[in-house]
């Protein structure tokens, strides 16, 4: 877990490009922030975090399957990541923040994405 990058990944990038490309202003990792979201703006009132799907447990996704070694510790694990999300988002709704989580099978598809954070109103 330690060679995870945990920040600039391939997912993270491709929605840094979109936001980017729509001449969107936003603040990386903002750690004044509960849970320091990939990005954000407060001017606008949002925040996103880029999750991936293997390690926060996305539902009915091909790519969050539990490993078969180690089994117990890995199901506790997504687990735990999943609790602390929902605390994260829960804390960042509450200062008023409109919380978008993108998931890293959403990201292989820029059109998509940039539809999917237009219709959130990340985009104009």
């Amino acid at each position: 877990m330690k060679r995870q990058r945990r920040s600039d990944t391939a997912p993270e990038l491709a929605v840094r490009r979109v936001v980017s490309a729509a001449g969107v202003r936003y603040r990386l990792n903002n750690s004044k922030l509960p849970g320091s979201p990939d990005l954000s703006n407060l001017a606008q009132g949002w925040a996103i975090f880029v999750h991936g799907c293997f390690w926060h447990g996305h539902r009915n996704c091909k790519r969050a399957t539990v490993p078969k070694g180690n089994r117990a510790f890995w199901i506790a694990k997504i687990a735990a990541n999943r609790a602390r999300d929902s605390k994260k988002c829960r804390e960042l709704r509450k200062k008023g923040l409109k919380v978008l989580t993108v998931w890293e099978c959403k990201t292989r598809n820029a059109d998509l994405l940039a539809s999917l954070l237009r219709s959130e109103g990340v985009l104009p």
